[in-house]
């Protein structure tokens, strides 16, 4: 079976348009808060913390602030994008047509993570102007920014499918996801926590994401960036599977 390029780039096409549509809001809005969480935390927390491992406060919340962004754009772009046709009734049509689950997949995967990272590159652009970033492997950020937008535009897939209203549609990334990312070293160090916190908090998944991203910033990281890299990787095989059981088994898509 030969790859429908052309189905996927329509597919594709399609949902950056959508995002096109609002770009001004999708730029603006980031940069606002960016500018604001510099300027709460840079002037509270960082006035009485100067440094976090040999890092400057404000260049040390970077990588973290990238991945509170990516993470949660990543599954809101995603999700919507593949329940708005389950709303509308337009995802029997998708189904039907001459496309497979894997291109479907690629499809709006690709362009929720195109979206995320795009995000996450303004983000980096404006903290630029607050503070000075050092970008020590620039191969390897660049890796986690890509790994951690697919694995996540997949989660935002599954749970897109999973929805069954708006509401369900955002209980996961803003009761669940955006709080584990501030409970996992978005603005601190895991080891600045009590040894029982810091045991807890390595049950959380997101501290092993921001971790080894941080590590390509500044080589400094609360875990092993190979263990921050299987951690990632692990979870993406997870989605995968999950999507292919969705497929394979029609859960939630045709009926």
């Amino acid at each position: 079976m030969t790859f429908n390029r052309h189905g996927v780039w329509a597919i594709y096409r399609f949902e950056m348009a959508r995002a096109l549509r609002t770009l001004l809001q999708s730029v603006v809005t980031p940069v606002i808060t960016t500018s604001l969480y510099f300027v709460v935390f840079g002037a509270a927390i960082g006035s009485g913390m100067t440094e976090v491992n040999g890092v400057p406060y404000g260049a040390f919340i970077v990588p973290g602030l990238i991945m509170l962004s990516l993470l949660t754009q990543s599954i809101l772009n995603a999700s919507f994008g593949i329940y708005f046709p389950k709303f509308t009734g337009t995802i029997y049509e998708l189904l039907s047509a001459p496309i497979s689950y894997v291109e479907i997949v690629i499809a709006y995967v690709g362009a929720a993570g195109t979206k995320s990272i795009s995000l996450g590159l303004v983000i980096l652009a404006t903290a630029s102007l607050f503070v000075s970033i050092q970008i020590m492997h620039p191969v390897w950020m660049i890796v986690f920014l890509m790994l951690t937008a697919a694995t996540f535009s997949l989660f935002g897939f599954i749970i897109g499918i999973w929805a069954k209203s708006f509401e369900q549609l955002q209980f996961i990334p803003l009761l669940i996801v955006t709080p584990l990312t501030f409970l996992g070293g978005t603005f601190y160090s895991i080891d600045m926590l009590p040894p029982a916190w810091r045991t807890v908090t390595l049950f959380n998944p997101v501290v092993y994401l921001i971790s080894g991203f941080r590590w390509s910033f500044y080589e400094t990281s609360d875990v092993s960036v190979g263990v921050s890299l299987a951690m990632t990787l692990g979870f993406f095989v997870i989605c995968l599977a999950v999507v292919g059981w969705i497929f394979r088994t029609g859960y939630r898509l045709k009926s």
